[in-house]
């Protein structure tokens, strides 16, 4: 059975955008609106933004590593679980029984999600940095003895049996892993039922991004030593790595030679301009729509501050322009203009840290 699926959106954020699409296709709207969910909605209750920065020096090459969602915490199960879709998540290390469980999901007439390595893909050349991390994809029906899937290339791909379980087993953590919706009858004792979304709900996800961008202690699970990675703390970080010309952790020597900066802002760009792990703006304009909805919700968002609200939308807007003029400039080609990056974060840290601080008025945090 094809379920109706809509794979040609435009998204901001593919694990937003492609829980836009599956909940659409399986009938789930928001409670609070009536309509369907919209990425920016869906994107806030998951958590929304947040800033991660790693570096990782090796015998011939440094990588470095970004992310401007919310992480580390649990980015898809905070969507699933605050938008309120019954949602049935099941793993086995038995391929014959996963493709048993993803037949009878697309029998009911939604599309599955899977986890799969990008690079196994038969369509998609492999690469062993990005291949590092299984992405999540929809198999939004059968066609014969094949596939359909929406990997967010903007059309369904055709993926054999074989193939869609060879990419399904490639990393172990992941393995035949998969989500699909269940409704009415079908509800199974396996399956996720999320918390009922209320301005409550809301009110948690907003406090909980305000929180981790202004926090100075580690993320949970996280060792204490790498508080200074995360959130605002970690942007102050880069800005002082990015200007340091003498110790061992500043970024002109570890990024010192052609071959090392040619990889490390080759990665760096790829995924802050990339939608894996960031998105247009750095996510914040995605953001700023968010609240935007907040606001519009109306009387039922008691007990938030609608001009807060829509002072940190302004700020976050504003942010956009200021993170993709970085990522300009990291991406500018010849040497790196590592005292140009440094302004640009130094810069970004403030607004940041005003921003959040207006989300977390909004929230009513105190």
């Amino acid at each position: 059975m094809l379920c109706a699926y809509e794979n040609t959106t435009d998204y901001s954020h593919w694990d937003s955008g492609l829980w836009t699409r599956v909940l659409a296709a399986s009938g789930v709207s928001n409670p609070l609106s009536g309509a369907a969910f919209t990425e920016a909605m869906l994107a806030g209750l998951a958590g929304g933004i947040g800033f991660m920065i790693f570096t990782f020096e090796y015998k011939d090459i440094t990588t470095a590593s970004a992310v401007t969602r919310f992480h580390p915490g649990p980015y898809t199960e905070n969507l699933l679980r605050r938008s309120g879709a019954s949602v049935n998540i099941q793993q086995t290390g038995s391929a014959s029984l996963a493709q048993g469980r993803l037949d009878a999901a697309l029998e009911t007439g939604v599309p599955a999600v899977v986890r799969v390595v990008r690079g196994k893909l038969p369509w998609v050349d492999e690469d062993p940095l990005a291949d590092l991390d299984s992405v999540d994809v929809a198999v939004v029906g059968r066609d014969g003895a094949d596939y359909l899937m929406d990997d967010g290339g903007g059309r369904l791909e055709r993926i054999s049996t074989a193939a869609l379980g060879a990419a399904r087993s490639s990393r172990k953590a992941d393995k035949h892993w998969q989500a699909h919706v269940v409704t009415g009858s079908r509800a199974l004792a396996e399956e996720m039922v999320g918390e009922v979304l209320t301005t409550s709900v809301v009110r948690a996800a907003m406090a909980q991004t305000a929180q981790e961008l202004l926090s100075l202690q580690a993320p949970p699970g996280v060792p204490p030593g790498y508080a200074k990675n995360f959130g605002i703390l970690g942007m102050s970080t880069w800005a002082q790595r990015l200007s340091d010309s003498s110790s061992k952790h500043g970024w002109m020597r570890i990024f010192g030679g052609p071959q090392r900066s040619m990889v490390g802002m080759g990665m760096l760009h790829g995924l802050l301009a990339g939608r894996r792990v960031s998105g247009p703006g750095a996510l914040r304009p995605l953001y700023a729509q968010f609240l935007r909805e907040v606001v519009a919700i109306g009387e039922a968002v008691s007990g938030v501050e609608r001009g807060s609200l829509l002072e940190a939308a302004a700020q976050y807007d504003s942010l956009g322009a200021h993170w993709d003029a970085l990522i300009d400039v990291v991406g500018a080609p010849g040497e790196p203009d590592f005292a140009a990056m440094a302004a640009q974060v130094e810069a970004i840290a403030v607004l940041e840290n005003a921003a959040a601080e207006a989300l977390k008025t909004a929230a009513g945090v105190i």
